[in-house]
């Protein structure tokens, strides 16, 4: 009972901001993401009869207690729940790219361990049980069981059966689109996205004008990427990321992600577009901005980007593939 998945991050173009219901994560918006083609987790997981206890392992640390080894833990009890079974899993996952910095890990981290898992508890989930089950873990974690350009429902339903993701458009229908990824901050951040959420709904004044401009949003990307109109996409995905951070910015007290490098890329692709290049930013809950072009503009884009004071790496993706289990066991 042990199986490996890898599942690529993903990063929302229309974003999800605030829950309904916080145990079944059930999100009180749509959104649409890209699923990323170079940020990756892989996870192997084993049910063994001879453990003692849940053991996991992120990163090549083994995790003693604390808020992160109690999700796994949370999330291996629906999968034990499901296929009715009680023994212990070993649990070990890695990620090629920085945990907790607003680079989506948890979209991967909980899409490659609902694969994985469920796998080796031999639950035959097709990809629509897949995505809620990873739901579960990690709301953006649904996005990552697919591939390309993806969409998950809100939903209606209290029980949360009619919430996942489904695919828009897979990663052969705009191979060009390129999303730059630059890393200002690696450390995790201070305040992680399901406690800003909730702080957020709380007390921003401005939170239920922020849900009443997604539908639009929603309606606006969907057109972009199907007609393959890059203006739109960028233009629609700019804006509704500086929507999603004035909520956080007026929220009490408040939650500032960004910092000086974040500021320093956002005036950059302003004044870059104002020169005549193609290009928009979106920025998820953390500091690291991602820079949208296309692949005739991607050479010079990163070119600039990394002169920028602050940028530590750039990792360039195109539309990613969907979550799929591999071979190679990290034990």
């Amino acid at each position: 009972m042990k199986a490996t998945a890898k599942a690529n991050s993903n990063i929302a173009l229309i974003k999800y901001w605030g829950k309904r219901n916080s145990e079944l994560i059930l999100p009180m918006n749509s959104s649409i993401s890209m699923t990323l083609s170079r940020l990756f987790t892989t996870t192997t997981v084993e049910f063994n009869d001879s453990l003692k206890q849940d053991e996991v392992n992120l990163n090549e640390k083994d995790l003693e207690f604390g808020a992160e080894k109690d999700s796994v833990i949370a999330f291996l009890n629906l999968i034990r729940k499901k296929a009715k079974i009680n023994s212990f899993a070993r649990v070990a996952s890695s990620n090629n790219f920085p945990t907790a910095a607003g680079l989506a890990s948890s979209a991967s981290g909980f899409a490659a361990l609902a694969l994985s898992a469920s796998t080796a508890a031999e639950l035959k989930l097709n990809e629509k049980d897949l995505s809620i089950l990873a739901r579960q873990g990690s709301g953006s974690a649904s996005r990552s069981v697919l591939g390309g350009f993806v969409e998950w429902l809100k939903g209606r339903k209290e029980d949360g059966s009619d919430s996942y993701a489904k695919q828009l458009f897979d990663e052969s229908h705009w191979p060009e689109f390129r999303m730059l990824t630059t890393i200002v901050e690696t450390e995790e951040k201070k305040v992680k996205s399901r406690a800003g959420m909730s702080q957020t709904m709380k007390t921003c004044a401005l939170y239920n004008g922020w849900l009443d401009s997604v539908h639009e949003d929603l309606i606006s990307m969907k057109k972009g990427l199907k007609d393959k109109n890059f203006s739109l996409v960028g233009e629609t995905a700019e804006l509704n990321a500086l929507k999603m951070h004035a909520t956080m910015i007026s929220t009490d007290p408040p939650i500032i992600y960004w910092n000086s490098s974040t500021m320093n890329i956002i005036h950059a692709v302003h004044s870059w577009r104002e020169e005549g290049m193609e290009c928009f930013f979106t920025i998820d809950a953390g500091p690291n901005v991602k820079v949208m072009c296309l692949q005739k503009d991607e050479k010079e884009l990163t070119s600039r980007l990394k002169k920028i004071q602050g940028v530590k790496d750039l990792i360039a993706c195109s539309p990613g593939k969907k979550a799929e289990l591999i071979q190679e066991h990290l034990f």
